[in-house]
């Protein structure tokens, strides 16, 4: 990876951030108006078009995009992938973006602290401290303990959990398919389960939310294609440390889209989060 490639893969990160943050804030608009599945289940449908497009222009087709010796495995990631956008989104509708995505950003310090167990990776102390200095953070913004407890606070710990899960699959999977494979998996399993589960909710949406149903289609296409390009140029330890760049321009969303404010304790533990996720990132590629 030359020097150039690893600077437009960090400056492509952070667009992925933005376009992400985008996604985010048209998901709780969307879902605060229809039902998650719903939402969910049509976005998918674009998704596994945009996939399905993307196969047929590869050489080999769909039969060399679909092919791998690990089919149950590959579904089980695009099912979970879809299942974990729907806890996320109705978190949103409950908690706000700046709340929900201060404690998914955790994600990473799961995937660490499972990658053992699962992956057999070693996991050193002071990675077993940064996880747990994170894991302080995650408390200090959903505050158990004080006051009366939201159940709902917990949607987007449980999002963080199976987003890690399905982060630890791909590794897994990696080592006898392409990312090309994974992501026509991704696009059409997902499709398969959200139609089976979201059908039942269908409702008449408005000319306008239409409107942003398409561009929450648009982005999440967009999105993730740049998102694979990323790691097509750069390493994913150098550009993954500005994947944090989401909760800031999630912040932004957040405040000025839907008058969401930053509590106190939302900053502190988030900085916490960043902070133990940016040192068991660097902890990681310097074992490397």
């Amino acid at each position: 990876m030359t020097e150039q490639n690893t600077r437009l893969g960090i400056w492509l990160m952070i667009l992925t951030t933005f376009i992400f943050a985008i996604q985010d804030g048209l998901s709780r608009h969307l879902a605060g108006e229809y039902n998650v599945l719903m939402v969910v289940m049509i976005r998918y449908w674009f998704f596994a078009a945009f996939v399905i497009t993307v196969a047929t222009r590869k050489a080999g087709g769909i039969r060399a995009a679909a092919k791998t010796s690990q089919p149950i495995l590959q579904a089980t990631r695009g099912v979970l992938l879809a299942l974990e956008i729907c806890v996320m989104v109705l978190g949103f509708t409950y908690l706000g973006l700046i709340e929900s995505q201060a404690v998914f950003i955790a994600y990473p310090l799961i995937i660490a602290a499972l990658s053992g167990p699962i992956l057999g990776e070693s996991v050193g102390w002071r990675r077993w401290s940064a996880i747990g200095v994170g894991f302080v953070g995650v408390m200090i913004i959903l505050e158990p303990g004080f006051g009366v407890f939201a159940p709902a606070a917990i949607l987007p710990l449980i999002s963080a959990f199976m987003f890690a899960i399905y982060g630890l699959l791909n590794r897994y999977v990696s080592r006898k398919d392409t990312a090309a494979t994974s992501f026509f998996w991704t696009g059409w399993t997902g499709a398969v389960v959200m139609t089976a589960l979201g059908v039942w909710f269908w409702e008449p949406m408005s000319g306008p939310d239409w409107a942003l149903m398409s561009t929450l289609c648009v982005t999440g296409a967009i999105g993730h294609y740049i998102l694979i390009r990323v790691y097509e140029l750069a390493e994913a330890s150098a550009v993954q440390p500005f994947a944090y760049f989401q909760l800031g321009f999630g912040s932004l969303v957040g405040i000025f889209a839907f008058g969401e404010s930053i509590r106190t304790n939302v900053a502190i533990g988030a900085g916490l989060i960043i902070a133990a996720g940016l040192f068991t990132l660097w902890r990681e590629r310097q074992k490397r």
